[in-house]
């Protein structure tokens, strides 16, 4: 797993040790990075369920302003802290249950990735997706990852479904949040 292009192109990523994370693979990410294009530059990213990072720090490396990466696994986390390090285009780590984070956090963002464990029910995942809203920029673009044959997720009614693509058993959902 690597950085596939931008300023850090080409470096390494550490995967978690652990049989609960799963990291998109180079290829998904090549192609969901290809549809955004500049959606990126100087974007405020949030990568929840981080793992690795690799949607942030790809975010990074290709012109985003920051990233915050939400991320409650011990060893996810120690892998996420690896990978800013070597990256060093900085990010914030922030090490909590990613529903807990939305419920108190005030940031905002331009551009969020969600990638959960495909274990995670889709009822669960609609929550997340519903305190995550009050989080988004007017027209911000949500990339959400999941298990291929899963059901696909209740997007709050402010957003919009802009694409989904199928990447063998992943499936990539991608939102635009519109003013109603």
């Amino acid at each position: 797993m690597r950085i596939i292009a931008g300023q850090a192109r080409g470096r390494r990523l550490a995967a978690p040790d652990t049989t609960g994370t799963r990291p998109a693979t180079d290829r998904v990410r090549e192609a969901v990075f290809s549809s955004l294009g500049p959606l990126v530059d100087d974007a405020r990213v949030a990568d929840l369920y981080a793992g690795s990072g690799s949607f942030g720090l790809e975010a990074l490396s290709r012109g985003a302003r920051s990233a915050v990466f939400v991320e409650k696994g011990r060893k996810a986390v120690e892998a996420l802290r690896s990978n800013l390090a070597a990256v060093g285009l900085g990010g914030e780590i922030v090490v909590a249950d990613v529903r807990s984070w939305l419920e108190s956090s005030d940031a905002t963002f331009d551009l969020v990735f969600i990638d959960p464990p495909w274990d995670m029910p889709t009822e669960q995942l609609d929550r997340d997706l519903a305190l995550l809203d009050a989080r988004l920029a007017p027209g911000a673009t949500v990339v959400l990852s999941r298990r291929h044959g899963d059901r696909e997720p209740s997007a709050p009614k402010t957003w919009e479904s802009a694409a989904a693509k199928r990447y063998g058993d992943t499936r990539i959902f991608r939102y635009e949040k519109v003013s109603r």
